[in-house]
């Protein structure tokens, strides 16, 4: 299989919102992919002063200069989408379902980029969960249906990094593997080379929706399952981060755990970040409450 691809143009819309897509589309620009037209999420309220705020993934198409569709629903099918005579479809962390009306509009298909060895890990939080089960991991190339990461794989690299890796570290990872591989892979798809094979369904395992309580711990869990806890550290990397509350006098503070090692299995916290205040050592902080 080529690395880049044959000097035939291909023509293809990309559907995906975060920063893990706008990782993809770098690899595929890298690669001489570029795409006919974007479909992304809408501005959305982000931070303190919801500001609204454009997606990653439309930020990089207005920077290269490519068509986009931004949408809250794609039932009707957008216009633009409908009359867009296109080869296949390609999609990383859109973030939406897309309808089977849709999915029938390339010829080749709809591609999707997951970051897991499907059909391990199906759902939204496939990263966290992978280093939370500190399992081996990858990224699958897979033929979208009408369900969840359910399509028929089209292709599949593994990882060969030990996990646990911090959560925004190993998205980066597996965003830059999924591109290289979708870049190699998508010639081969279109000339008809690869017979995608069905997934073992009885052997799917799926994951919830990651939510702020649960980078929640109490500081007597230090000492219970401190591997499990850097799991934790690593996998809630960004959003929610893993934090604990305690008494500051009459208050209770929320506290950020912002540097950890899991030293000859004890979790050592060695930097923090207390509400209110700015970021400190682990002593520090200890001396703060006395």
């Amino acid at each position: 299989m080529n690395v880049f691809p044959s000097k035939k143009s291909h023509h293809f819309v990309f559907f995906g919102t975060p920063e893990f897509g706008v990782i993809v589309l770098d690899e595929l620009k890298r690669r001489g992919l570029m795409p006919a037209l974007i479909v992304t999420a809408p501005d959305k309220p982000r931070g303190r002063k919801l500001l609204l705020t454009p997606p990653p993934v439309k930020v990089w198409a207005e920077k290269n200069t490519i068509p986009y569709i931004q949408t809250e629903t794609l039932s009707p099918v957008p216009e633009r989408l409908a009359n867009i005579n296109s080869d296949f479809f390609i999609v990383a962390a859109y973030g939406k379902i897309i309808p089977k009306t849709i999915l029938a509009l390339p010829r080749h298909g709809a591609l999707n980029v997951h970051p897991s060895l499907l059909p391990q890990f199906r759902g939204a939080s496939p990263i966290q969960s992978a280093i939370l089960s500190a399992d081996v991991t990858g990224t699958t190339i897979m033929l979208i249906d009408e369900e969840l990461d359910h399509g028929p794989i089209v292709a599949q690299e593994i990882l060969d990094t030990p996990l646990p890796i911090k959560r925004l570290t190993l998205e980066t990872t597996l965003a830059e593997m999924g591109g290289r591989l979708l870049a190699e892979t998508i010639p081969e798809w279109v000339a008809g080379n690869i017979t995608p094979r069905e997934q073992d369904h009885a052997k799917a395992t799926y994951t919830k929706k990651i939510k702020k309580e649960d980078g929640l711990f109490e500081l007597s869990d230090l000492e219970k399952n401190p591997e499990m806890l850097y799991r934790k550290w690593c996998a809630y990397d960004g959003w929610p981060s893993l934090y604990f509350f305690a008494q500051r006098g009459d208050k209770k503070i929320r506290v950020i755990v912002k540097d950890a090692i899991l030293d000859n299995k004890v979790f050592i916290i060695k930097k923090v970040l207390p509400e209110g205040k700015t970021l400190m050592s682990w002593d520090g902080f200890q001396s703060m409450l006395i």
